[in-house]
Order: structure tokens, then C-alpha cells, then sequence
């Protein structure tokens, strides 16, 4: 059952845990503040920053290389049985060796109430434009969503976009011990059209920046213009990688992110919807 409850951060909703589907979802409740590394977590090198094709990188050391991130939110049945879930989360999850071109996926049901009502999404990342365009071609994809995804859910929308990450095998393919747990949190964003230039980049420059400031929370951070001409409800995306729960909870309930995004995001936003969901390790996702 989905009920609202507070959150530190204004934009952040919960969703009841359900414990028949606890590898997917965690409930968060914490109220911490301070930027510091979370507890019994150590700190390790991670990847910088990525920055969006459509805006320039405030930190731009090292090589980078151009990825193209996907993510579909989709919003499932009320009545939906545990056996239908794993179902449809298992099939999407093995998309990836089925055809080429996808180098990274993660998914998973939000552990948060969205004002859009998204129960799940699936985050996948390709190498290049052209792997990207016929993923939504695939027959083998085209009879995934068919059988084992819209029997299950009455919603489904996509936003795609270019952005890049540190030239490295394990940040490019999400591969090695960070990428092995975690929260992801996705955020959808449909700017203002005034908002475009100056505004728009210092926002996205100053999330970049506040994420490259506490490595110790975040493994990695990408963003990006929306490029994907079916969807016209958000302009932007953005996916943060967090090391914890614990980590998400610091980052999105410190004071900093809470004055940047009332300051910078809210006096240019239209729309925009958020969730996150709990990453488990490599081999416990598929059961």
C-alpha cells in the first residue's frame, strides 16, 4: 500500500516496505545532517563526476568518455502478485544478455512515494547512440515489455541522454566492489524554457559540484538533456549512485543540497518526479 509520510527533503515521498520483495526496496526514515562519510562505511576512490552533453563539466579532470544512459519508470498494477514482479523485474534484468550494447543495468520498486506514482524503474546504460536506438527495436525487448512488462502496469515512460563518466572499465561498465550495493536515485526534471542558459547550468553545476564534495557518499553521478522524442514530460535526467542508504539519507537531508535545491532548482522547475531504489549485490539480484 502507498502512503505518504515526511521526508528531510521536500521532494522526497516514502512507500510502505513490502518484505516478499525486500531485495528490490528499503524504507528510509533518517534525518541526519552533516556531510560526512556514513558509518562503518570506509571512503574509496571513486569515479568523478560526470557532466551533461547539453552543458559544460565545472570539474573536467581526467579522460572521459561519452555514455548514453536509459531509464523507463513504470507504474504496476495495485494487485500485482510477488511471482508477477520478480517476473517482470527478471526479464528486464536479463535484457542485457540478450543483445548487444548494454554495459550496465540496475533496477528495482521505489522505496519512495512519487508525486507520478511510479512504482519501479529500470536504469540501463549503453556505450552508444546506435546500441541505444535499437534496444527499442529489439523483438526480443519488444516481447519482454509485451508478455512480462505491460500485463503488470498501466504506465511507462522513457527518458534517455547523453552524458559521461571517468574512462575506466569498472565506472564505464558499473563493475568492481562500488557498484555491488547501494541506493540509485533517479531524478526526472522538465525545466522552465526561460530557464535554458545561464539558470539551467548554474543548477546542474551546482549539484555537480555539492556530489564531487562528499566521494565518501557517492560513487557516481550522471546527467543530461532528455533526447528521447517520446517523452516531452521531463527535459532532463539525472542518476546518482550512492554508496548506503545510510549515504542517501546524509546527502539528500544536510542543509547544502536541501538550499541549493530551494534556491537553485524550484524557481526553474515545471515538473519533475523522483525515486530510488536499493541496489543489492551482483548475483542476488536474479534469484
Amino acid at each position: 500500500m502507498l502512503i505518504q509520510a515526511h521526508s528531510p527533503n521536500p521532494h522526497f515521498f516514502f512507500l510502505a516496505p513490502n518484505p516478499s520483495v525486500s531485495r528490490h526496496f528499503s524504507l528510509h526514515v533518517s534525518h541526519l545532517c552533516g556531510l560526512k562519510a556514513p558509518i562503518g562505511r570506509r571512503s574509496a576512490r571513486t569515479s568523478k563526476i560526470s557532466a551533461s552533453g547539453e552543458h559544460s563539466p565545472t570539474n573536467n579532470l581526467g579522460k572521459k568518455r561519452k555514455v548514453f544512459e536509459h531509464i523507463s519508470l513504470l507504474k504496476a498494477k495495485e494487485n500485482i502478485s510477488e511471482k508477477e514482479e520478480n517476473d517482470m523485474l527478471d526479464y528486464l534484468y536479463t535484457t542485457q544478455y540478450q543483445m548487444g550494447g548494454i554495459v550496465a543495468v540496475s533496477l528495482g520498486r521505489a522505496c519512495d512515494q512519487n508525486n507520478e506514482r511510479y512504482t519501479h524503474c529500470v536504469y540501463m546504460r549503453f556505450q552508444r547512440k546506435e546500441d541505444l536506438e535499437k534496444f527499442y527495436v529489439n523483438p526480443f525487448y519488444s516481447r519482454v515489455l509485451k508478455e512480462h512488462v505491460m500485463p503488470y502496469c498501466h504506465g511507462l515512460i522513457h527518458v534517455d541522454y547523453e552524458s559521461e563518466v571517468e574512462d575506466d572499465m569498472l565506472p564505464i561498465f558499473r563493475k568492481g566492489e562500488e557498484f555491488n550495493y547501494g541506493v540509485e536515485f533517479v531524478l526526472l526534471i522538465k525545466f522552465l524554457q526561460d530557464s535554458f542558459g545561464e539558470p539551467l547550468e548554474d543548477a546542474l553545476n551546482s549539484l555537480e559540484r555539492l556530489t564531487i564534495a562528499n566521494p565518501s557518499l557517492i560513487v557516481q553521478f550522471t546527467q543530461g538533456f532528455n533526447f528521447n522524442p517520446s517523452c516531452k514530460e521531463f527535459t532532463h535526467g539525472i542518476v546518482i549512485r550512492f554508496r548506503s542508504i545510510n549515504a542517501f539519507e546524509i546527502f539528500t537531508g544536510c542543509s547544502d543540497y536541501k538550499e541549493m535545491w530551494r534556491s537553485k532548482f524550484q524557481p526553474i522547475i515545471q515538473k519533475t518526479v523522483s525515486l530510488h531504489f536499493s541496489v543489492d549485490p551482483v548475483g542476488t539480484e536474479i534469484m
